[in-house]
């Protein structure tokens, strides 16, 4: 039976889809629990609002108290141009990369589950930086109820594999299938190679969906990691871009920076006040197809709420076009707001 949702409860929904932090998304659930229109069609998709809105409130709750008490949260705060999550079955050198990537100090411990809470870090790439989560093994043998929401605030994920391993194939499927359990669902398509921020029909707005790139770490130990990465496609289905890198040595790892801004579609906008210099060191990061109001957002909800216009130095524009909220910014752009 069609659901026939409202523009409102739509706005609330797309809403959702973008938000990050679970406290944003609490509220955009309850904004969409309020707009849905009430009839036969919208049952299932209400009483899914409702179980999400009870796991979210109770998720805070627990993250609150878990805080008070100083132990550490299993939902990380995304910062900087994006959120990647590294997953996979144990073993694969997960902790070992990322302590390569932010400098981190985390344990690499040659056994599987040393990791038992997420681990963030900070990875440089020019002027921009990506937000590294260690996140635990994934294992049928050793679920982990909590990674779903773990996951949430995550823009994209390498899932990382270490293709010498016995047993690779068997761990890496059941990775994927305990993940799709909790309603978290890998994808091949990354935003440069779709339509951004837009849902594809048919998605579960309660699923988390993540592009994904498919790292086959430790390949100084392998002859031939080309040929076993055409294995690995052919056995297990899975068609996600691959890297093939090792932690120990730093072998592809010079690349991936570069493949993470341009597949996450990253736009670097430099802002300026009147009569001074672009602060050209610390750009605000959207993606391609975001708008002027969605950087003066990022500067501060008042300055957006008040926003009158800005002009633009950069896009191929004559310097200091006056544009509008909806002017589609580009890499490089510098904007100075009015409001």
């Amino acid at each position: 039976m069609p659901t026939n949702t409202s523009p409102e409860y739509k706005s609330a929904e797309a809403a959702y889809r973008r938000a990050r932090d679970p406290q944003e998304r609490l509220d955009c659930l309850r904004e969409m629990h309020r707009t849905i229109p009430k009839h036969k069609g919208t049952e299932h998709l209400r009483a899914g609002i409702k179980t999400r809105i009870k796991e979210l409130t109770d998720e805070l709750s627990t993250s609150q108290k878990t805080g008070a008490r100083g132990g550490p949260p299993t939902v990380i705060k995304a910062e900087g141009a994006a959120q990647i999550a590294l997953i996979g079955p144990p073993n694969g050198g997960k902790s070992a990369l990322h302590a390569r990537l932010t400098g981190s100090h985390v344990a690499s411990e040659p056994y599987p589950f040393a990791t038992q809470f997420p681990q963030p870090g900070m990875y440089a790439y020019e002027d921009v930086a990506f937000q590294l989560v260690d996140q635990p093994s994934l294992s049928p043998e050793h679920p982990i109820s909590w990674i779903g929401n773990a996951l949430q605030p995550a823009d994209a994920a390498l899932f990382i594999v270490d293709l010498g391993a016995p047993g690779c194939l068997e761990r890496a499927m059941g990775a994927i299938d305990l993940l799709a359990e909790r309603r978290v669902i890998l994808r091949e398509a990354w935003p440069a190679t779709t339509m951004g921020h837009a849902a594809i029909e048919g998605d579960d707005p309660f699923a988390t969906y993540l592009p994904t790139l498919l790292v086959a770490n430790k390949s100084d130990q392998i002859p031939d990691i080309t040929e076993e990465l055409e294995v690995f496609e052919e056995l297990t289905g899975l068609r996600f871009p691959y890297m093939a890198v090792s932690a120990e040595t730093g072998d592809g790892l010079d690349e991936l920076g570069a493949w993470l801004f341009r597949m996450l579609g990253i736009v670097r906008v430099y802002t300026k006040v009147p009569g001074k210099d672009a602060d050209m060191g610390r750009p605000f990061t959207v993606q391609h197809g975001d708008t002027v109001l969605d950087v003066a957002t990022l500067v501060h909800r008042d300055i957006a709420a008040s926003f009158k216009y800005a002009r633009l130095w950069g896009g191929g524009s004559f310097g200091g076009q006056q544009v509008g909220r909806d002017h589609i910014v580009e890499d490089g752009d510098v904007i100075e707001i009015h409001a």
